[in-house]
């Protein structure tokens, strides 16, 4: 999709680039790539699986508080917070990083280097966002640039697979005069992500009585039912644009081959970038999953399979115009660095949340190269990867303003 970005939004960056501080900064923030690339090894070398975030989230709120933040706590989820004050009745611009990873307890996440990549479960995923919040505070500090609105960092819980976005759900839940959201993860400084993918995920079981294959033939089977509501969610149509989608992820039950099953589960995902696409596509699925036990049921002239449905996800969708503010400031912010802004597809970060309850957010890259996400070869290469934190320092100072020398360009 091309870029759009209106004439006083790139005034606006001019401007901002032109001021002494704002260049100490930028310059601060490539002396800084060394360090920021350790301090992201030391970080993604505290494991952090979903739900036991809470020794990484320890170290960070250290951090914070060595950095000078104010107000630096951790809530009651697990998220930790550290404000950076404006100068008053700006807008409160949060930037955050997801402290969690979705290596299990027991993974093997000490950083290895080779042929100048560092390999290691989270290293991109997000240890580099999480080491660019805290390189982003230290610019703050060294440049001693004043903003309008306020800065407030943020390390989220529970962004990845079954933590739901938990994290994020109750920054929103809990604070009220949040007016604008960036999420950092993997990326270039020239991607934006600002369309949330969202999903509802079920765990699915088929349960009967049972029995042996030939003395109780004629029994219903709770995978002879599953069989039949996997065959009906195959064929269902879905929407093409805006893109819907359906996956049988996984499928488990049964105790032999001559064993009519008692149990057995699927794990269901469903996304659309449409919140209402998505619940169409929901009511139908779970149309055809109650179907499929009444016609195993009928099948045998018996009543006795019942079906149970657990959700174990739920992660909104929701979309901005291109021409959103915060969309054009992170487009101009790439800009003035010499970038071509590129829109992504729509994706599922912790963006998700902001979006749908209608908050102007983007997520951005945090800059390198890397690759292997959500695999134990995870890479990253840390070449010229300031640029991205350049890039997420641009766009916050036209957001929230430069005290005395730009208007913030989000709304409070």
């Amino acid at each position: 999709m091309s870029s759009y970005i209106a004439t006083d939004v790139r005034e606006v960056y001019e401007l901002v680039l032109k001021q002494q501080a704002v260049k100490v900064g930028l310059d601060f923030l490539k002396a800084d790539n060394e360090n920021t690339v350790k301090e992201q090894v030391h970080l993604t070398e505290i494991a952090a699986p979903t739900f036991q975030e809470e020794v990484r989230g320890e170290f960070f709120q250290k951090r914070f508080k060595e950095l000078g933040l104010e107000n630096v706590r951790v809530d009651q989820h697990g998220n930790v917070y550290g404000l950076r004050s404006g100068s008053g009745d700006g807008p409160k611009l949060v930037v955050s990083a997801h402290l969690d990873t979705v290596f299990p307890e027991g993974t093997d996440v000490k950083a290895k280097e080779r042929d100048g990549k560092i390999y290691a479960p989270g290293i991109a995923d997000d240890g580099r966002g999480l080491a660019v919040l805290l390189t982003l505070v230290r610019a703050l500090n060294e440049s001693n640039v004043k903003t309008t609105g306020d800065l407030l960092f943020v390390a989220t819980v529970g962004e990845e697979g079954l933590g739901d976005l938990r994290g994020v759900k109750g920054l929103f839940g809990d604070n009220h005069d949040i007016d604008g959201f960036i999420s950092i993860e993997p990326g270039t400084p020239n991607e934006i992500t600002y369309l949330a993918t969202g999903s509802r995920r079920y765990r699915i079981t088929y349960k009967g009585p049972g029995g042996h294959s030939f003395g109780d033939f004629g029994m219903p089977s709770a995978i002879h039912a599953l069989g039949r509501a996997i065959a009906k969610i195959s064929d269902v149509q879905v929407s093409k644009n805006p893109k819907t989608t359906f996956n049988v992820g996984t499928i488990t039950g049964g105790t032999s081959v001559n064993t009519i099953a008692q149990s057995a589960s699927l794990v269901l995902d469903m996304r659309s970038t449409s919140q209402d696409e998505l619940s169409v596509l929901e009511k139908e699925v779970l149309e055809i999953l109650e179907q499929s036990a009444k016609d195993e049921n009928s099948r045998w002239g018996k009543d006795v399979i019942k079906v149970e449905t657990e959700l174990v996800g739920d992660r909104p969708a929701g979309s901005q115009p291109v021409d959103s503010v915060i969309v054009q400031a992170a487009q101009a912010a790439a800009s003035v660095l010499g970038f071509e802004p590129e829109l992504n597809n729509p994706s599922s970060t912790d963006s998700n949340v902001p979006i749908s309850l209608g908050i102007p957010a983007v997520t951005l890259g945090g800059g390198g190269d890397y690759g292997g996400c959500h695999t134990l070869e995870e890479y990253f290469d840390p070449k010229d990867a300031f640029y991205g934190t350049q890039k997420i320092f641009l766009t916050m100072l036209g957001l929230v303003g430069v005290k005395e020398v730009t208007q913030p360009l989000l709304k409070k």
